[in-house]
């Protein structure tokens, strides 16, 4: 009886497996046998052109200790840092500009849509090889940004993209400029906000400053959450505009070292690719770490609206 029952539960549920067959081929084929792959390389020294080699948890060791036989590796702990600092900065900014855009979006002005568009082109082109090759060229010495610094200022700025205390922050710019994404979404919130409560604000003499703070940051409390989780995924895993910009070194002095770009030089550049599925695997787990306790925080910072 229950082999009959489940005959017919396959018959009557066939074209939702066969139309699922190429999500799960991708799945396995494609993301579940290369991670599988790749936590076993972490334990290995491989370098393409011969077989793996067992070396345990040496490439962590070199990673975060060392001794004289292997020394730590310090340049992998300067692109922690490196990427750490730019996360850091450029995703609070990011979403603080997103959001003053957004809330200027909202307001009932003419062609309102164009300039909808025209702000969330950045988020379309910024990540190109394009756009950092233009970026490279905007903060050269020679460039268009220190051409108008002389011009209007009669100043003697810095080559800013040669120049180790500046060149990261022409990156952190560069991300802060794509902030279209986060701006659509934060747009989309602003819009669910009932404007009662701002009319009840302001009947009770709350200005705007005080009904910023009261009524629009609480209501958008899931968004900003939303948007802060997404931006920090992604800020972590920023490749090319730094590969671009510093030409494929994180330079100048490894200024513009980050995570990503030392993993690529470490897997395709010195073929240590052992080493660099080593270093992909520590990247998510930090990725874990922080998001995990960005929730853990969330709890008392976010509303729903439904005393949670």
């Amino acid at each position: 009886m229950n082999s009959k029952r489940t005959i017919k539960l396959i018959r009557e549920n066939f074209s939702s497996y066969f139309f699922l067959t190429p999500w799960l081929v991708g799945f396995f084929v494609l993301t579940l046998y290369p991670m599988g792959y790749s936590l076993f390389l972490s334990f290995t020294q491989y370098n393409i052109l011969q077989p793996p080699k067992w070396v345990g948890l040496r490439n962590l060791f070199v990673m975060f200790v060392g001794n004289a036989e292997y020394p730590r590796d310090t340049r992998f702990l300067n692109s922690l840092f490196v990427t750490f600092r730019f996360v850091f900065i450029s995703v609070p900014l990011k979403l603080i500009f997103a959001l003053a855009v957004a809330m200027l979006m909202n307001q009932k002005l003419r062609l309102i849509p164009f300039y909808r568009t025209i702000y969330y082109i950045p988020t379309l082109l910024g990540g190109s090889v394009a756009i950092a090759v233009l970026w490279r060229r905007l903060f050269a010495a020679d460039g268009v940004v220190n051409a108008i610094l002389r011009a209007a200022f009669d100043a003697n700025p810095p080559a800013w993209i040669s120049n180790p205390k500046y060149a990261l922050y022409t990156l952190i710019l560069l991300a802060v400029w794509q902030f279209g994404s986060p701006m659509i979404i934060f747009l989309a919130g602003l819009k669910q906000i009932p404007q009662e409560y701002y009319e009840a604000a302001s009947v009770d003499g709350a200005g705007k400053v005080r009904q910023f703070f009261s009524i629009t940051l609480p209501s958008l409390s899931p968004i900003i959450f939303f948007n802060l989780v997404m931006q920090m995924i992604s800020a972590f895993q920023s490749f090319t505009q730094a590969f671009i910009v510093s030409g494929g070194q994180g330079g100048p002095l490894d200024s513009t070292m980050f995570y990503s770009l030392y993993l690529y030089m470490k897997g395709f550049a010195f073929y240590e690719m052992g080493y660099a599925s080593a270093m992909a695997w520590i990247l998510l787990i930090i990725i874990a770490v922080l998001t995990a306790l960005t929730f853990r925080l969330s709890g008392s910072l976010v509303s729903y609206g439904s005393g949670e």
